[in-house]
């Protein structure tokens, strides 16, 4: 198996002892108890607890400080595994903080959804708080330029980018959709008890027939038969736990330009294709170009968010119908590219754009230069 030096490493290390929680969210399977082993030697003086176990919630919801005291000891690190499962997980947090200075706490958790709503808040100014997606292209190839890394897209536009698909590539299939039916109907469904489960299966396939162009909200709703604040609240929690993002459309000018429209992608291609059934090889598919288009968003996506850098991500249209796939504005830049699948030279980013914003610098990103662009 691959040993894949993740992006987030080296931040998670220097916030070790400095009195602040440790909370690290992420799907399940992305790899959060991986990369945190991988912090330790053998021998160190870490303990792992895994809130899944009925016992380990038992000791931590008490909040008997004298308890806890024999339960931390002397321990340098302690890890608690899926921290949403205890009842009073940001209480829990704070308590530990306060009285076991010597000690780094490091809470995870796969819903992003339950932590929000029961730590954040008590755990004001004492955690810091970070995400870890599935893989990356840039970690899984460091070394790869795009000549050399585009050999592997055809696996990953059809797989996905989560550790064990990557890994274990005999079984990605089995894997995926295994994976799919773990992640969208035991963290998404059960959370707030959704009472219609198959409104959520429908809502979603839509999405991925529909991955790239721009979605109505009133039309979905229409299709599904229910009312528009049901699907938007919907869209709100499938990117809460991060299966889909949305992309708003960039304007300065709304009598020329779309402004309220959104597009749709999903972080996970290989979930994508798992909601729809569809693993055919690219050149038997028609939805080759949309995959790419969320491939290459995703993961510049993914870049920004481990950089730290708060660029802003769009696309465009005016009522012309010229576009742009990808708008980034960032400080006094503004970036916009389109990205196609195949290497074409006469291939160029909308002359509406530019001359709308001259300032504005465009590119094509292509197979022969997107780990650039993952890398910028």
């Amino acid at each position: 198996m691959k040993q894949v030096k993740r992006a987030l490493e080296i931040k998670l290390k220097k916030w070790f002892h400095k009195r602040k929680a440790i909370v690290l969210t992420g799907a399940r399977q992305v790899g959060k108890t991986t990369l945190l082993l991988n912090f330790f030697k053998e021998g160190e003086d870490v303990q792992f607890m895994n809130a899944d176990e009925i016992r380990v919630r038992t000791v931590f919801e008490d909040l008997n400080l004298p308890n806890l005291k024999a339960l931390v000891g002397s321990s340098k690190y302690v890890i608690i595994d899926e921290v949403q499962r205890i009842s009073n997980p940001g209480l829990l947090l704070k308590l530990l903080v306060d009285n076991f200075k010597d000690t780094q706490f490091i809470a995870t958790g796969s819903s992003a959804l339950e932590i929000s709503d029961k730590i954040f808040e008590p755990l004001t100014g004492r955690h810091v708080l970070f995400h870890l997606y599935p893989f990356s292209m840039t970690e899984l190839y460091p070394r790869k330029n795009s000549f050399q890394a585009a050999d592997e897209l055809p696996f990953h536009l059809l797989y996905g980018m989560y550790p064990d698909i990557c890994n274990f590539r005999d079984d990605a299939e089995f894997n995926i959709r295994n994976l799919a039916n773990q992640y969208l109907y035991k963290d998404v469904l059960i959370w707030k008890n959704i009472r219609k489960p198959e409104l959520l299966e429908n809502l979603l396939k839509m999405l991925a027939y529909q991955v790239g162009q721009e979605i109505s909200v009133h039309e979905l709703a229409n299709n599904l038969k229910v009312k528009s604040e049901t699907v938007e609240s919907y869209l709100d929690l499938l990117e809460k736990s991060f299966v889909i993002f949305r992309l708003k459309a960039y304007s300065t000018n709304p009598r020329k330009e779309i402004s309220k429209m959104s597009k749709v992608y999903f972080w996970d291609l290989g979930i994508r294709n798992a909601v729809i059934d569809d693993f055919r090889p690219l050149p038997l598919r028609q939805d080759t170009g949309q995959l790419w288009e969320n491939f290459v968003i995703s993961e510049r996506l993914k870049k920004n968010a481990y950089q730290e850098e708060k660029r802003k991500s769009f696309f465009w249209r005016n009522y012309n119908q010229s576009e742009v796939d990808y708008v980034e504005h960032f400080k006094d830049e503004l970036l916009a590219f389109e990205i196609k699948w195949n290497n074409n030279k006469n291939q160029r980013v909308s002359p509406a754009f530019l001359n709308s914003y001259p300032q504005a610098k465009g590119e094509v990103i292509s197979q022969l230069n997107f780990m650039d662009f993952l890398k910028d």
